[in-house]
């Protein structure tokens, strides 16, 4: 058997030997060239299908890198902002607050005779009759009740209760509070009211006095509560009513009480106690 198959397949390489260099033969003479084109036209199309593909392929590869490496770079560039962010709202806090040490520096320089603490605000409160701020100051720092408080721009109000390391300020808006006063220009006598609305009335000064629009308004001193000649506030408005015994006056604050940060209390001053002479008097 291993006989007769052997002499089948030895006929069969041969057949394919002659068959193959017999179509070698027809191509190198150029026989074979029209029917080389018909086979070669699909196989060249199927063969520029596969290379557009490729390349199509490689593109999308290429343009896929391209958005994760963009990505990363987006996701850095983002990074890099927000630190910058962070820097920049620091830097301004740092000027904001320099401004205003200066501010508050320039104001105390020629105030030789007093003592001041800076302090910051740490809590606000606005609503109802109740206005007052906390500051971060306290018994520890030498901070006492009645001692005033004031920024550059005015008088902000004073102690009147003390922690260990913190302190509560009565604005000179709030309805409790009565500051003695005084007209700058005519050196009228009056008493600034703290307002249910928050702002500011001159009250109890003399019919015969003149005020105007724009005076500025001063602590007298009168009393012992506060150092004289602080800034109170600007007269807006003057109220005269008949059969009267004293004129009034609207007096706006150049101080923003809702944004106050920074104050300084005035430590050297110390409230004098008058009531010990009225109980002398009654008696």
């Amino acid at each position: 058997m291993r006989s007769l198959r052997q002499p089948g397949r030895f006929l069969t390489l041969m057949l394919m030997l002659c068959l193959c260099a017999g179509l070698i033969a027809l191509s190198v003479s150029g026989l074979l060239t029209p029917i080389e084109g018909l086979v070669a036209a699909p196989l060249n199309g199927l063969s520029g299908l596969f290379n557009r593909l490729s390349l199509s392929l490689n593109e999308t590869f290429e343009e896929l890198n391209n958005l994760g490496r963009l990505r990363e770079r987006i996701a850095a560039l983002e990074e890099q902002l927000a630190r910058r962010q962070v820097e920049s709202i620091t830097l301004r806090e740092s000027a904001s607050d320099y401004v205003r040490l200066k501010n508050l520096l320039a104001y105390t320089s020629p105030l030789e005779d007093q003592e001041f603490l800076p302090a910051d605000v740490i809590a606000v409160e606005q609503t109802g009759i109740a206005r007052s701020i906390i500051i971060n100051r306290g018994a520890r720092d030498g901070i006492g009740i009645g001692m005033p408080v004031t920024t550059e721009l005015g008088l902000v109000g004073r102690v009147i209760r003390v922690s260990a390391n913190a302190a509560q300020v009565q604005l000179i808006n709030d309805e409790n509070s009565a500051v003695s006063s005084r007209l700058q220009a005519t050196r009228a006598h009056g008493s600034i009211i703290g307002q249910a609305s928050g702002v500011l009335r001159l009250t109890m000064v003399d019919l015969d006095e003149v005020i105007e629009q724009g005076d500025l308004v001063i602590t007298s001193g009168l009393g012992g509560n506060f150092p004289p000649d602080i800034v109170v506030g600007q007269v807006t408005s003057v109220r005269q009513f008949e059969f009267e015994l004293f004129q009034e006056a609207e007096v706006r604050s150049l101080l923003d009480f809702d944004t106050l940060e920074l104050v300084l209390v005035i430590t050297s001053f110390e409230p004098i106690d008058l009531t010990v002479f009225e109980n002398v008097g009654a008696s």
